[in-house]
């Protein structure tokens, strides 16, 4: 019971990043801004963030230079795509590898830099109970951020009427333009909030998931949970629950491996992204699930007054 209680509790410090990441281009999204660049935001703001704390020793101050590595990245990226009205693709793809390539030429110096130790968490009195207590209840409180910041977003998007603008632009903004909403800037600031949250899951890699700093350490995650937006229809929850399964599926071969399964460790490396690929397909071939909750003007420009 013991090793089960452990692939839980990986299963939610892995599926933490993706769920942090994926808010933040849910945000980008529900304003019809497409950002592909999330993975080298990522690398980016990890690089940030593990160097702030290597200077300051505080996982805090981490944090916050994650946060705003990845609104300035996607600060440049709002500009491009809103004011300039470049290819959100293109330019997307372009902040992915300018973020990839910078991040393994400024990180060379701390590649053999040591964090200090960590503080063990735990919730009092819960993280005693046998079994739930380490599978829910010793996790880094970014775990329960992410938990936090769904229910937060659910409320924002659905019971605000800054929620309500915000989701308007996403579906007409040509409307919202005509009644006086100033949709270039509501886009903008949702695509900043949204790279700050990407920021955050970048700087929780590298200080508390793997608190190291390796060339290319978010392996793929700003791709998963770009193609997790999908997965959950545009809907915070199943975000959330979709982030815990594709986190279970990446710690699931690790389990294997030590429950001494004999499968090759490329198939079990490969198994999130068949994982992806494989959600998206089915999801496919159902377009209502899709068209149901996608935002009207998604990955579409927006010129004012034409």
């Amino acid at each position: 019971m013991d090793s089960y209680a452990l692939l839980m509790a990986a299963t939610l410090n892995a599926g933490t990043v993706l769920a942090i990441a994926s808010l933040g281009l849910l945000i980008n999204e529900k304003v019809g801004i497409v950002n592909l660049g999330a993975e080298g935001m990522m690398l980016c703001s990890a690089l940030a963030g593990f160097a702030a704390v290597v200077h300051t020793g505080n996982p805090l101050v981490g944090f916050a230079a994650g946060m705003a590595a990845g609104a300035l990245m996607a600060a440049i990226f709002g500009v491009l795509v809103i004011w300039l009205n470049t290819n959100q693709y293109a330019t997307g793809l372009a902040l992915s590898l300018f973020g990839g390539g910078f991040s393994a030429f400024a990180g060379t110096s701390y590649v053999q830099a040591r964090l200090p130790e960590q503080t063990a968490w735990a919730v009092p009195v819960l993280g005693d109970i046998p079994l739930l207590g380490p599978a829910l209840f010793r996790h880094h409180p970014m775990v329960y951020v992410a938990m936090a910041l769904t229910v937060g977003l659910i409320w924002f998007l659905y019971r605000t009427r800054t929620g309500l603008v915000l989701r308007s632009v996403g579906e007409s903004p040509e409307s919202a333009h005509a009644l006086g909403y100033p949709v270039r800037r509501i886009r903008l600031a949702a695509v900043v909030a949204g790279g700050a949250l990407c920021g955050l899951a970048g700087a929780y890699i590298s200080t508390v998931y793997t608190p190291l700093w390796v060339e290319g350490m978010v392996a793929g995650k700003g791709w998963i949970a770009l193609a997790l937006t999908t997965f959950a229809t545009w809907r915070p929850a199943r975000v959330l629950l979709g982030a815990y399964l594709f986190g279970g599926v990446t710690m699931l071969q690790f389990h294997l491996q030590g429950a001494g399964v004999n499968v090759p460790s490329q198939f079990l490396t490969m198994l999130p992204y068949v994982a992806t690929v494989v959600v998206l397909a089915l999801i496919s071939r159902n377009p209502a699930w899709i068209r149901v909750n996608m935002p009207s003007s998604i990955g579409k420009p927006f010129y004012p007054g034409s």
